[in-house]
């Protein structure tokens, strides 16, 4: 039994104190996708303890169908299209999302540069996405695939495309060489599932 299933069997029995741990295991990685979608951070708090109260609000209908972490990323990304919509939004600062951890150290060194940054942002919105996913979340393609709603031959190829969307736009000189070198490092994740 993974310790999320242990979590939410003492959910059921009462003990509230799951929930907290359950909000601590999963807050940084929504709060950095909240970041990526919202127009500040005060915006992107807003958005994750919006998604945790409906995430708790609709856990009877979870029911352990799938992964929790992708209802709590499909949850946050309906609250950030909400949000979206009641507002107009200009893109957080890059600065924002530096200040967010990573757990990927290798990512983090790529995305400390804002070009790179840019480069994603040029992207169109379910590429950036994607992107973000695999990569800025560190997702295999089945949660992205359960997240997104797409296929997951679909969420490969959309992938492979943006990354070779990127590398060209890097190798065209219009991003810095430590770019291009991440990018080449990565032409072969998207076979992992």
């Amino acid at each position: 039994m993974t310790r999320e299933n242990e979590i939410f069997k003492q959910i059921e029995q009462g003990n509230m104190e799951g929930l907290d741990e359950l909000v601590s295991m999963y807050y940084p990685e929504i709060y950095r996708y909240c970041c990526w979608h919202t127009s500040n951070q005060a915006n992107a708090e807003d958005a994750v303890q919006e998604t945790f109260l409906k995430a708790v609000r609709y856990m009877d209908r979870y029911a352990h169908r799938g992964r929790f972490r992708a209802f709590l990323y499909r949850i946050a990304a309906n609250t950030c299209i909400d949000m979206s919509r009641r507002k107009c939004e200009v893109p957080v600062e890059d600065e924002v999302l530096e200040a967010v951890p990573l757990v990927d150290s290798s990512f983090q060194e790529t995305e400390d540069d804002t070009d790179f940054l840019r480069l994603v942002r040029q992207l169109p919105e379910e590429m950036s996405e994607l992107v973000f996913l695999r990569y800025g979340q560190e997702m295999k393609l089945r949660e992205i695939a359960e997240i997104t709603g797409l296929p997951v031959r679909t969420v490969q190829s959309k992938l492979r495309y943006a990354l070779k969307r990127l590398k060209k736009t890097a190798a065209a000189g219009q991003d810095k060489e430590g770019t291009l070198q991440n990018m080449q490092e990565w032409r072969g994740d998207g076979d992992e599932k």
